[in-house]
């Protein structure tokens, strides 16, 4: 499995009065870097509107462990935690990490939108080729479809 991580500093914008890192900040890292891994795989969102499919979020949540300050280097990852058998649905989760300190977590779930449809639909080939290479964390799980769907 391919590990995908990406390096960002936490800016000054990025706080709120009291010096923390604004809760929003943190969901906003975790998509730069998702979006950044479906880039580097060439399918930007150029890619994905010329197929007419992209990703639509259900759930994101954080868990906030460390503080984090103005100029930190931040190092965060993406895996995949979870996959329906379909390959329509999917759940991620992203560490950010100052060194070896795990500072947040965020897990999320999401599927594939059918750009024209708006329903969830499977991606094409070459997309799940590549997203199935994506690191996967230790409790990955294969779920099934609903019946009711």
């Amino acid at each position: 499995m391919e590990a995908f991580t990406q390096n960002i500093q936490v800016r000054w914008s990025d706080l709120d009065p009291n010096g923390h890192v604004r809760h929003s900040v943190y969901f906003d890292y975790g998509a730069q870097v998702r979006i950044a891994y479906l880039q580097k795989q060439g399918f930007g969102i150029d890619w994905m509107k010329s197929h007419g499919i992209g990703p639509v979020l259900f759930r994101e949540e954080a868990q906030f462990h460390r503080e984090l300050s103005a100029g930190d280097q931040l190092v965060i990852d993406v895996q995949l935690s979870r996959l329906s058998k379909d390959n329509r649905k999917w759940s991620m989760r992203h560490r950010i990490m100052r060194g070896d300190e795990i500072c947040a977590t965020l897990n999320l779930d999401g599927a594939w939108l059918d750009l024209k449809s708006r329903r969830i639909a499977p991606p094409p080939k070459e997309l799940l080729e590549k997203f199935e290479t994506l690191e996967r964390t230790e409790d990955f799980q294969v779920f099934p479809r609903k019946k009711e769907e």
